[in-house]
């Protein structure tokens, strides 16, 4: 199984499905297609007969029961797109077998190393099989290392007929690293009655509390004046937004949180004395700290337009996607379920929230439950992503246990 989820792994990380957040279209990039398409041609090689490649860009499958009693129908769901952060294109994956616990030289020329004082975590990975960037992209773990791990999973049971299990639905989804992965997804044509996102990190973990999330786009006019005669004119957006960034509390940023901390990170600037915009994402598990927050950020933009007039600053706040939880616990058993299936693989089961968003957040709200469970990367949407070949076979036995444990119901 190892042997088949790394080469799974290595043929669809070549494939540039890079999502492109400034586009209109669905999917945001035609690339992403090619992938799909793959997947496809894949799953009817196993032999599931209606896997099908919709309109919008959506891989769904049916892999039917083989059991006489009713269970209920599960769901796997992972995202075709790689994070826009880094190029996820001509992808060199660099294998490394029997890993001997020490630095990684990624790019020998360029002088980039996967360096052991930063990434502790690599020790626990002695003589495991090793997958690296060449350091010059990121490697796409996030998320096809889930990929494979779905597939591998869909092709043993496809495979081994003394295999038994209930209706297995699967789902391919594009765009979620933009956030519109399920924008069109059709929950009731999928059929699933509970799923889980193949989506998360390190060995072990499963998660089934997320972010609540806004996105805040702030456009700033200014007032360009020659500034030899700019007294009492001139309005510089630059220093505007310099001045707005600067009431948002310092202690409430990405690099000075963890846990449950939430924070205002500003991902984008643009701008001259004339006109300025920037981006916030607006993050917090708790959705009464998540309310205070975007009221935060508008007291900002309103007290700055007292100052310098009215509709200097404009503020455009969008929600994103809610914490999962609260419609996930309620189902407590597909968290059980996960848990039992995660022991019985061998491994201790690390629960924590992720301090991000999957497909699986707004599927929930969509009246779907749907936890996320470990695909095995680490160093996600950058030049030192790894993952292990170990890990990718270990989560391809947890996605089998919860099958035939939820066959066992």
């Amino acid at each position: 199984m190892q042997k088949t989820v790394l080469n799974k792994f290595l043929r669809y990380v070549v494939i540039d499905t890079q999502s492109n957040e400034n586009s209109s279209t669905q999917p945001s990039t035609a690339k992403q297609l090619d992938l799909s398409k793959l997947l496809v041609k894949e799953l009817k090689a196993f032999g599931i007969k209606d896997a099908e490649l919709d309109e919008n860009g959506y891989v769904m499958a049916t892999i039917p029961s083989n059991v006489k009693k009713k269970t209920p129908v599960i769901g796997f769901i992972a995202h075709v797109d790689t994070a826009p952060d880094l190029s996820g294109a001509n992808i060199k994956p660099q294998i490394i077998e029997n890993y001997n616990g020490k630095d990684i030289v990624l790019n020998k020329e360029k002088k980039i190393n996967l360096l052991l004082k930063d990434f502790p975590e690599l020790a626990k990975f002695k003589g495991q099989t090793l997958i690296t960037t060449d350091g010059t992209t990121l490697l796409g773990a996030d998320d096809k290392a889930g990929i494979a791990e779905i597939m591998t999973a869909a092709e043993f049971i496809m495979k081994h007929p003394e295999f038994k299990h209930g209706t297995i639905k699967i789902g391919f989804t594009p765009d979620e690293e933009i956030g519109r992965g399920v924008d069109k997804f059709d929950v009731k044509k999928f059929g699933a009655d509970y799923a889980y996102t193949v989506d998360g990190g390190a060995l072990g973990e499963l998660e089934y509390e997320n972010f609540n999330a806004a996105s805040a786009n702030i456009t700033i006019q200014g007032n360009n004046i020659h500034p030899g005669y700019a007294k009492g004119k001139m309005i510089n957006s630059i220093l505007v937004a310099m001045e707005l960034n600067a009431l948002l509390p310092v202690s409430e940023r990405p690099e000075f949180t963890c846990d449950y901390e939430g924070f205002f990170h500003v991902t984008h600037f643009n701008g001259n004395v004339e006109q300025s915009s920037m981006q916030y994402i607006i993050r917090d598990h708790s959705r009464k700290k998540f309310e205070q927050k975007k009221k935060a950020i508008k007291d900002c933009v309103d007290f700055l337009n007292k100052r310098y007039g009215k509709n200097v600053l404009t503020l455009e706040l969008k929600d994103m996607y809610y914490n999962m939880r609260e419609m996930v616990e309620p189902h407590y058993h597909v968290i059980e379920t996960a848990l039992t299936a995660i022991k019985l693989a061998g491994i201790e089961p690390v629960v924590r929230p992720i301090r991000g968003g999957t497909d699986g957040a707004r599927l929930s709200f969509m009246g779907l439950p749907c936890p996320n469970i470990f695909a095995g990367g680490h160093n996600f949407h950058g030049k030192y992503e790894f993952v292990t070949a170990e890990s990718m076979a270990k989560a391809t036995e947890v996605i089998l246990n919860i099958i035939k444990l939820y066959a066992k119901k």
